[in-house]
């Protein structure tokens, strides 16, 4: 994944080449069958039909040009090309503790799968998530009384005719003060459903948004040797760390975790629990190894990459 140098190469890897055009898979068929029977005189009213079964006899029997397993063979013979794209590479950001052991930020860089952080934005998926998202936050306890529900009588409070006055019931009427509310708000869940495939590619544009916005980074680790939280506050301000999520991949990180929860302004998130409100909502995302090979496993789609020469591999 780490690479001490990139270089720029124009090998494309075709193969597999797509037709799905029968009409010409038929035409081609046609073509190969007459330049394999060739010219042929015949007597006079040898027929059409004669001919062809005439020449059917010399032709074998995988190249007949009739029938559908003719064209599906053909189909499955001719190569087809799939879509090969470039893998994305960012430099690696400077961890919070350095460790001697793993490559140095300054001179390494990352590959990222480009079906994951470099995808196609589309502003409508973003909005179908986001508001998904803030429908499931909703509480839905608001509630009202209707006239059914408010305590009192049910005395008429005035005689129908005689008064000059307005007809009036009951004093739960919703037309007086203290009376019930005609169609108030009742309990309700304000959740709404999304197809797993949107939110999918939700996370996909949402991360390739703010890799191109450049405020995504990638950190070999997000170590911490204590869970004081004063030094760690020092060095988040030292490096503007500030306003941060931090997207770990794994669980061992403890003495981060405590000393991270009382620090304003930044907030560390398991990779399983990251969704699109919060990688929008936040200024700066920062992600180790260990996320970002979870996000790319979950999200990546099966597309050829070209190949990333590396002058030196640092680690596998």
């Amino acid at each position: 994944m780490f690479a001490r140098a990139l270089g720029s190469t124009s090998r494309i890897f075709v193969h597999n080449l797509s037709s799905s055009s029968r009409t010409t898979l038929a035409r081609l068929s046609t073509e190969v069958s007459t330049s394999t029977l060739g010219p042929v005189d015949h007597e006079p009213g040898y027929g059409y039909k004669d001919e062809v079964r005439e020449g059917l006899l010399s032709i074998p029997e995988d190249s007949l040009p009739i029938g559908e397993y003719q064209v599906k063979a053909l189909e499955e013979s001719l190569p087809t090309a799939s879509p090969v794209q470039r893998p994305v590479v960012l430099s690696l950001s400077q961890p919070l503790h350095e460790n001697p052991s793993e490559p140095h930020h300054a001179e390494n860089v990352v590959s990222l799968d480009p079906t994951v952080f470099d995808h196609p934005i589309r502003r409508d998926i973003l909005h179908l998530c986001v508001t998904h998202y803030r429908d499931s936050l909703r509480q839905g306890s608001a509630s009202t009384k209707t006239r059914g529900e408010v305590a009192g009588s049910g005395r008429k409070i005035r005689p129908q005719k005689g008064t000059g006055k307005a007809r009036l019931g009951d004093a739960q009427s919703p037309m007086l003060v203290g009376g019930g509310r005609a169609f108030g708000p009742k309990p309700r869940d304000f959740s709404t459903k999304l197809p797993r495939k949107v939110i999918t590619m939700g996370m996909r544009v949402a991360l390739s948004a703010r890799m191109r916005e450049g405020v995504l980074g990638v950190t070999t680790n997000l170590e911490w040797p204590s869970a004081k939280t004063g030094p760690l506050s020092r060095r988040i301000d030292q490096l503007g760390y500030r306003k941060t999520l931090f997207i770990s991949g794994d669980d061992s990180h403890v003495g981060f975790a405590r000393a991270i929860a009382n620090i304003p302004s930044v907030k560390l998130v398991h990779v399983k629990d990251i969704n699109v409100y919060e990688i929008l909502y936040w200024q700066r995302l920062m992600l180790d190894i260990k996320a970002v090979e979870y996000l790319e496993q979950t999200l990546k789609k099966d597309v050829p990459l070209l190949p990333l020469p590396l002058l030196e591999s640092t680690s596998a």
